[in-house]
């Protein structure tokens, strides 16, 4: 005897008539039938009176109606109070600098996302998940960075990275539309710090970006990718400078203008990063959750460019 032999049995009774029965199931007739007989097997006992014309409740039928619909509602109950306790695990998510405007929202169906406060670059958040400091991580990998940490990803967003150069001075004419025109991948200025520990991934990106695209790559010792010490750089380079996924939303001073880049347009990926041999169902749900609905974010544009071993290149 299965649930959904008892749940056949409920409908059947309710209806009192199998088609009616078997169109509320989904199901064939015929096949809902063999259903009822077999169920009368395993209990030992007829259900129904049925012949072409009605079909009724045996004594035995409706004396186990309510005891049926009585199970079949504490099925629901279990399976609720089930989904429950799996959206109240705990998962536990690490980050470098973006997440999703909707990421509790997103989870929280099927777990408690716990966001671990300490915002650290891409490789060691990567290396915390590898080792089960963290159940998932929004960061930027490669493909080897998977395959040596036993890591799975899935993509979760993209920046479109542009170009920072000072204003031009105030003018007749259109002087506004020269500031904001594009500028040319080849044409750029890419930072490198000399800090490998905070900006090794950032390193690596720009580093293949300068030799794919022709651009300039300069090394910088004052922490300046972000931050004040950034825009100092703009100001003192003849070339546009690239900005890096931590300033994509920062508010440039009046000063400085974002310049489109193309011929490619360049693309930093985040990634949401879980373990190879994860079982955990609430982690499993929650990667699911979180990635639904995530297109191509622009990544299978023609001019599009992403470093070779990303794991989303197409």
């Amino acid at each position: 005897m299965e649930l959904r032999q008892l749940g056949y049995f409920v409908a059947v009774a309710e209806e009192l008539n199998f088609g009616r029965a078997a169109k509320r199931l989904l199901i064939a007739g015929p096949s809902l039938s063999q259903q009822i007989k077999a169920l009368e097997r395993d209990l030992g006992v007829r259900l129904f009176d049925r012949d072409r014309r009605s079909v009724a409740l045996t004594p035995a039928g409706a004396a186990l109606l309510p005891d049926a619909q009585d199970l079949l509602a504490r099925a629901d109950d279990l399976r609720g109070r089930a989904a429950r306790i799996a959206g109240s695990e705990i998962v536990r998510l690490g980050y470098v600098n973006w997440l999703p405007a909707d990421l509790t929202a997103r989870a929280s169906a099927v777990a408690r996302l716990h966001v671990d406060t300490w915002v650290a670059p891409s490789h060691t958040q990567a290396a915390r998940v590898a080792d089960g400091s963290l159940d998932l991580a929004v960061c930027w990998v490669r493909r080897r960075d998977l395959a040596e940490h036993g890591l799975e990803a899935r993509l979760l967003g993209a920046d479109r990275l542009y170009a920072v150069t000072t204003r031009l001075p105030g003018r007749e004419g259109n002087a506004h539309d020269v500031d904001t025109r594009e500028v040319g991948a080849r044409d750029i200025v890419a930072l490198l710090d000399s800090d490998v520990t905070t900006w090794s991934s950032w390193n690596d990106y720009a580093e293949e970006l300068a030799r794919a695209t022709g651009a300039r790559a300069v090394r910088i010792t004052d922490g300046g990718i972000t931050g004040p010490a950034f825009y100092d750089h703009v100001r003192r380079s003849r070339r546009p400078v690239l900005n890096s996924p931590k300033t994509q939303t920062a508010t440039l001073p009046p000063d400085l203008v974002a310049r489109p880049v193309t011929g490619p347009r360049i693309y930093w990926t985040w990634s949401l990063v879980r373990r190879r041999d994860e079982t955990r169902e609430a982690v499993l749900r929650t990667v699911d959750a979180l990635t639904a609905g995530v297109g191509d974010l622009g990544l299978d544009a023609p001019d599009a460019w992403l470093p070779a071993d990303d794991p989303h290149l197409s």
